[in-house]
């Protein structure tokens, strides 16, 4: 094992059964930690604390993510989410009522993350909305217990696919991972995956094995990682090694990173060890590697050329995303948080648009926490323009054998790095759902 393991207090995105998860336990809060929520009212008169549940009032909902810490950080979705309610009044609101928007910062701990979910629960918001935490141990405990629904998560936890108040738009971590290794298998020799060491990164290997092993090829080599170091000489030598059988061995193998926003510190690492393999590739998944990171790496030139990477939604460039940018061109085009082609930025353009749908379907009725919620468990089926299949949540679903009772989008799409840029490797979508169901997660 590599570097120090990190104290077991975040969740994963394993079932609960399972030896990862930890029980989260209650912490003081600190005046600190509710600081760190902000809040954006939007339209005249809004009252702090009033719920957007009768009358004119706002509706109510918040945006939460990490921002300004050592691991990843997620800025872009509370600066979108802000952009969204300016763009969406100015447009008439939500059947005809105003949206305001609590926004967050979880911290990337628990202390400030249970502060974020009980800052929702005092406003009265009706939903959580586009979203990234690792920390559901802290935060569902008190979204569940005001039945706040939890819409458009980005999909790092478990609680994001069993709780009965999560609505995930995406497949998380495990469709990606699993997507990958199903296209590395069939064009790889041995591979090797670079994850954190953290309780979190412990459920990605079983998630790649799933698709690697479903084309018969062996599983990859679990590499442990710091989650939050400087340099990753050891890690990257070890990783290459390990890809091409020997030091001198110029195999066909590939290096798989999942490191969040390190993955960039890695490829530093990896593109100054890497000189004596020259024929290993590598492979990601969108959300550790955007098109800056590309950049940064050396375009065509680096290390990323001819990788592979796994995404839940069309790239950038797709037309489905028009809409999407037309929201930034008109109220965040100075915003440089805001990038159309980040994935937590895609994911909170799409939890809003779910949210919409909802709001819409309860015609006029009030709005509150409960009517959201049902409008969602009653079979309300969403569209997004193509950027995902229709989505509709049920309790059960072929993934439940596995824990993954709520994950009702497993597609993801094929990209590859070509001349220094990221563009579609296939046409449309590919369902991981059943190579999914083979994964070993005992």
């Amino acid at each position: 094992m590599t570097g120090k393991r990190r104290t077991p207090t975040r969740s994963t995105f394993l079932p609960r059964p399972l030896r990862f998860t930890r029980p989260f336990r209650a912490t003081a809060l600190s005046a600190g930690a509710l600081a760190a929520c902000a809040s954006l009212t939007v339209g005249c008169g809004a009252v702090p604390g009033v719920s957007g549940g009768s009358g004119g009032d706002p509706i109510v909902v918040m945006t939460w993510a990490p921002e300004g810490t050592s691991a990843t950080n997620k800025p872009g979705m509370p600066a979108f989410a802000r952009a969204y309610a300016r763009w969406i009044n100015a447009n008439g609101g939500l059947n005809g009522r105003k949206l305001k928007v609590l926004t967050c910062n979880d911290h990337n701990d628990t202390v400030s993350a249970a502060a974020c979910a009980r800052r929702a629960v005092k406003e009265k918001a009706v939903a959580v909305v586009g979203s990234y935490s690792q920390h559901s141990d802290a935060f569902f405990p008190h979204l569940e217990g005001a039945g706040i629904p939890y819409i458009g998560g980005y999909g790092v936890t478990n609680s994001e696919f069993t709780s009965p108040l999560s609505y995930p738009v995406n497949g998380g971590q495990p469709s990606l991972l699993a997507g990958l290794g199903k296209e590395l298998g069939a064009s790889c020799g041995r591979v090797s995956l670079v994850r954190p060491d953290t309780i979190a990164g412990d459920a990605l290997p079983p998630m790649l094995d799933a698709g690697l092993t479903a084309g018969g090829h062996d599983r990859a080599e679990d590499q442990r990682a710091p989650e939050d170091a400087s340099e990753y000489g050891t890690q990257a030598e070890a990783a290459l090694k390990h890809a091409t059988g020997d030091k001198d061995g110029g195999g066909k193998g590939c290096v798989v990173t999942a490191l969040g926003d390190r993955t960039s510190t890695f490829m530093d690492s990896f593109r100054r060890s890497r000189e004596d393999y020259p024929d290993v590739r590598t492979g990601t998944v969108l959300g550790n590697v955007d098109q800056t990171v590309i950049n940064a790496a050396g375009a065509a030139s680096g290390p990323f050329e001819g990788a592979y990477v796994t995404g839940w939604y069309p790239v950038a460039s797709d037309p489905a995303w028009a809409p999407m940018k037309k929201v930034i061109n008109e109220e965040a085009f100075s915003d440089i948080r805001i990038d159309p082609a980040d994935t937590g930025v895609q994911t909170t353009w799409i939890a809003y648009t779910v949210f919409r749908q909802a709001v819409a379907a309860l015609d006029g009725g009030e709005v509150t926490a409960d009517s959201v919620r049902r409008a969602l468990d009653d079979g309300l089926k969403v569209t997004t323009g193509g950027l995902t299949p229709p989505l509709r949540w049920r309790f059960t679903n072929q993934l439940a054998s596995i824990g993954f009772s709520r994950l009702v989008n497993a597609d993801v799409t094929l990209q590859a790095v070509r001349k220094g840029r990221l563009v579609a490797a296939k046409k449309g979508f590919v369902d991981v759902a059943k190579t999914l169901e083979k994964a070993d997660v005992d």
